[in-house]
């Protein structure tokens, strides 16, 4: 018997490619998820920048105690040097302009930088040449950029949500000292000099101060935790501040040369001048947008370009218009950067700004904030009704938090 094999013919099945129409439907579908999913991404991005933005300002707050606890004082908004009979050119002191940040340096871990500042130094910015006589120590004028120190970008001094970095500006800084609900001698304090040499104030001037530089910091005094009379939980000490782009934006460089008077009494003065653009409101007007181009600060005094300076622009804030609003400030025809006004924090997050309270505690505090009536004149020595020195703020929640002893009742719970 003969066994016959049948080999099994292999049926092949033809392989079934994807059509056209299938292949656009995929790559349609692909395109949705990802439109989907990066703002998502971006978002998450945001949320990460924005918590070390806070936590920046928290280690601010530290080393803000810190101070405190060594020296039993606050640093002083504008301290620093003078010599008396120097118009300042000589760069032989500092003109008393320093920031409150570089009395902080070696409490945030720049022992090094403030090692330079506190003693003479003869480097120059970009030169292999030395400085004879050097530069004095706490350093020159802080406009003077060839003092090396002052060109230095701290990291815990800058949002990374900010993109802002490099020229026109010296060391940028996104934090700025609370000074208070009104504008009134907010550059100044009690301080007075005639013909470059210091003096006691006029007793005009010792009052003035005294009833309306109302917040943790006045400029040229001294103060302690003890002077926040309305608890340190209450009252903002720092806040966030922007930095300029060179696009005109109202809350990053200033209108300047505005009438003093007209600012106290009117806190949005700007706006009702029509300084801010009709077709872009973030904006200044340029004129020809059926708005005023307004007088602004030199491309090179933006806010937040020098860290180490105390002008109103560069390391100063004010709780009298409600976050993000203009950077309107006066000193009628000879006003600058360093000028009287009103000066709101700012941030590039969505909808608001931290803000660090005495007690250490970081806040995100929203543009929209209780604010009071922003049409109301500034406490201060000639004001009447709720003007009156010793008046609580007329500025709502956002002034009373920028108070130190105006004992308000702050009712809202912030950290929540």
């Amino acid at each position: 018997m003969s066994i016959h094999h049948a080999s099994r013919a292999r049926v092949s099945r033809p392989q079934r490619a994807f059509t056209l129409v299938e292949l656009l439907v995929v790559i349609a579908i692909i395109g949705i998820l990802v439109g989907l999913l990066l703002p998502a991404v971006q978002a998450a991005r945001e949320a990460a920048r924005r918590m070390s933005c806070s936590n920046n300002l928290k280690q601010l707050g530290i080393a803000l105690h810190n101070y405190h606890g060594a020296y039993k004082r606050l640093p002083t908004y504008k301290g620093g040097t003078w010599v008396n009979g120097s118009d300042g050119t000589t760069d032989q002191d500092n003109r008393m302009d320093l920031s409150i940040w570089v009395g902080l340096t070696p409490y945030m871990e720049q022992q090094a930088l403030w090692d330079q500042i506190k003693n003479p130094n003869r480097i120059i910015v970009n030169s292999t040449s030395r400085r004879t006589p050097p530069w004095p120590a706490m350093g020159p004028r802080t406009s003077q950029a060839g003092y090396p120190p002052w060109q230095v970008e701290i990291p815990t001094l800058r949002c990374p949500s900010d993109p802002g970095t490099g020229l026109p500006a010296m060391g940028r800084t996104n934090y700025a000292a609370c000074v208070g609900d009104s504008a009134v001698m907010m550059d100044q304090g009690p301080w007075f000099q005639v013909n470059n040499v210091v003096t006691s104030p006029p007793i005009a001037v010792a009052v003035e101060a005294n009833a309306s530089c109302r917040g943790a910091f006045v400029a040229r005094k001294s103060l302690r935790f003890r002077d926040i009379l309305d608890g340190l939980s209450n009252t903002i000490v720092a806040g966030e501040i922007t930095t300029d782009l060179g696009d005109r934006d109202k809350r990053t460089i200033a209108s300047i040369r505005g009438e003093t008077d007209e600012i106290r009494d009117e806190p949005d003065h700007c706006e009702h001048e029509g300084y801010v653009s009709p077709d872009r409101p973030r904006f200044w007007s340029n004129g020809n947008d059926g708005g005023t181009a307004p007088t602004l600060a030199a491309s090179n005094q933006g806010r937040g370009f020098r860290w180490a300076a105390g002008g109103t622009v560069y390391t100063a804030m004010n709780t009298i218009l409600p976050p993000n609003k203009d950077l309107c400030l006066g000193g009628d025809s000879t006003g600058d950067e360093n000028s009287m006004g009103i000066a709101p924090p700012s941030s590039r997050h969505q909808g608001g700004v931290h803000v660090l309270m005495g007690d250490g505690a970081v806040i995100f505090l929203t543009d929209s904030i209780e604010a009071g009536d922003v049409h109301h004149t500034n406490v201060w020595s000639g004001g009447t009704g709720a003007s009156v020195p010793g008046a609580k703020s007329p500025y709502g929640l956002w002034g009373a938090l920028g108070t130190r002893a105006s004992r308000e009742t702050v009712q809202a719970q912030l950290n929540q």
